[in-house]
C-alpha cells in the first residue's frame, strides 16, 4: 500500500484546479524535471504550473512538490515556494530553478528543501518501485507566511496549513 499523501492527514478544503503544460496527473515524469545529480541526468527545471478557483479572500499562494514514498520515514520536500501574490496564478517552467529563477515573481521565497537548497529540486529516487511527486498549490488567506527561506519545509507546511482556503494538485511518477 503506497504512503498517504500530505493532504489525506488534513481536513477536506475547497479545491483548486491545477494544471500544467509539463506534466500530467498520473503520467511519468518528464526527464526535464528529473534532478541532475545523485545518479540522475535530467534537467532539474521545475514544471509549469497553472490554477484557477481560489476563493474569496485569497491573499498569497504556495506551491510545493513532495514524494511521499522517499525511504525517509518522512518523506522527501522537492520544492518549497511561498509568499505568491495572489495576482499570479501561472508558473513558467523552470521559474523554481537555480541560478536565474525565471518567472518567479518578485517577493516570492524559497525555503530550504530537503536536498539543502532553496530552489526546485528534481525527482532523484534510487531504484526499485517508481516515487510519486506532489505539485501542491495552495491558496491562502494572509499576504505574507511570516517565515523566512531558512524555515524548514515543516515549520512552513504547518503555516500554509494555519491559513489555508483551497488547495489543488497533479501527481506525477518516476522511478528507475
Amino acid at each position: 500500500m503506497p504512503a498517504p499523501l500530505p493532504h489525506e492527514f488534513l481536513p477536506s478544503v475547497p479545491a483548486l484546479v491545477v494544471e500544467s503544460d509539463d506534466i500530467q496527473d498520473g503520467e511519468r515524469l518528464p526527464d526535464l524535471h528529473v534532478f541532475n545529480d545523485w545518479g540522475m541526468t535530467g534537467g532539474n527545471q521545475s514544471p509549469h504550473l497553472r490554477w484557477s478557483g481560489a476563493p474569496e479572500g485569497t491573499r498569497s499562494y504556495a506551491v510545493t512538490c513532495f514524494d511521499p514514498d522517499a525511504p525517509t520515514g518522512s518523506g522527501f520536500w522537492h520544492w518549497v515556494l511561498f509568499d505568491l501574490p495572489a495576482s499570479v496564478t501561472e508558473l513558467p517552467t523552470g521559474a523554481g530553478s537555480a541560478p536565474d529563477f525565471k518567472g518567479l515573481p518578485e517577493g516570492a521565497v524559497h525555503a530550504r528543501t530537503d536536498y539543502g537548497t532553496k530552489a526546485y529540486g528534481g525527482a532523484a529516487p534510487p531504484p526499485g518501485d517508481p516515487h510519486r511527486y506532489v505539485f501542491t498549490v495552495h491558496a491562502l488567506g494572509v499576504d505574507k507566511l511570516g517565515v523566512d527561506s531558512d524555515t524548514s519545509p515543516a515549520v512552513v507546511g504547518f503555516n500554509i496549513n494555519a491559513n489555508l482556503l483551497a488547495r489543488g494538485f497533479v501527481v506525477a511518477h518516476f522511478g528507475v
